[in-house]
């Protein structure tokens, strides 16, 4: 029940802002079009940072060189002022004690952010327990 409250709050206040900025830079890596695979992982973090809470995030250790590499570009093009969202939105967050969670909530994206490639989302159940994950990754 938590979780749900704290994910309603956070799309009024953060989740739907953020989703919109996920969405204009993934629409902008499929206009590149070389930048496909930039623009897919982008509306994939657009769905997490809508409902985050009872989600987490996991490094995919099998993920390669080509991921280090995509990553880097990510950074240049898209990262930095995504990052920089989720950075003043946590901060503005921070300023009253009901926004506290969701600031630091914000404050923990912002490495998913920055490095998109070569993790995978998964329900905060199934990541600490261990099971193997057959849903998409990115």
């Amino acid at each position: 029940m938590l979780k749900a409250i704290l994910n309603v709050i956070w799309l009024v206040l953060e989740g739907f802002w953020m989703a919109i900025a996920y969405v204009i830079a993934g629409i902008v890596c499929f206009i590149l079009i070389l930048t496909i695979p930039f623009g897919i992982a982008s509306f994939r973090i657009a769905g997490y940072v809508l409902w985050p809470f009872g989600r987490r995030v996991e490094r995919r250790p099998e993920a390669g060189v080509a991921s280090m590499i995509g990553n880097v570009l990510w950074l240049i093009l898209f990262g930095w002022w995504l990052a920089l969202g989720h950075l003043i939105a946590g901060f503005l967050l921070c300023l009253t004690i009901i926004g506290i969670p969701l600031g630091i909530a914000s404050f923990k994206i912002i490495p998913i952010t920055l490095l998109p490639l070569g993790v995978r989302i998964l329900p905060t159940e199934q990541a600490y327990s261990g099971q193997p994950y057959a849903g998409r990754t990115y």
